[in-house]
């Protein structure tokens, strides 16, 4: 296995969990992914292909925008399907559609201590 694929794996894991009409920063999944970094995150989502199960399109910037990049109009087009709405600067409203996290049960799955889990998003936007 190529290095960084378990990692990449384990990011489109978690951003699996996000339900729609709700969204995570590159930053709130690298905290729960060891190794990981906001950028890796980027990466692992750039990298996915046009017909991915990945809903790629509900990680944004921790501003609350989207990264200005090829396809950001079309992450855009698929939120706002979804029901994320813009402010006129491009900004969501974090406390309104911000990801609460895959819980409880994530935690026991994957061995993460729940403390840590808590104290984490705790720093979480929204």
């Amino acid at each position: 296995m190529p290095a960084g694929e378990g990692l990449f794996a384990a990011i489109h894991d978690l951003v699996r969990m996000i339900p729609p009409g709700r969204v995570a920063s590159y930053g709130m999944i690298s905290t729960l992914v060891p190794g990981s970094t906001p950028r890796i995150v980027g990466f692992a989502m750039n990298g996915l292909p046009t017909d991915t199960d990945v809903p790629w399109q509900r990680i944004i910037n921790a501003s609350g925008g989207i990264s200005p990049r090829p396809g950001s109009e079309r992450q855009r087009i698929a939120l706002e399907a979804e029901g994320i709405e813009f402010s006129k600067s491009g900004k969501v409203d974090w406390k309104k559609v911000a990801w609460e996290g895959p819980g409880p049960d994530w935690c026991e799955a994957t061995g993460f201590d729940m403390v840590d889990y808590m104290s984490i998003i705790r720093h979480w936007p929204g």
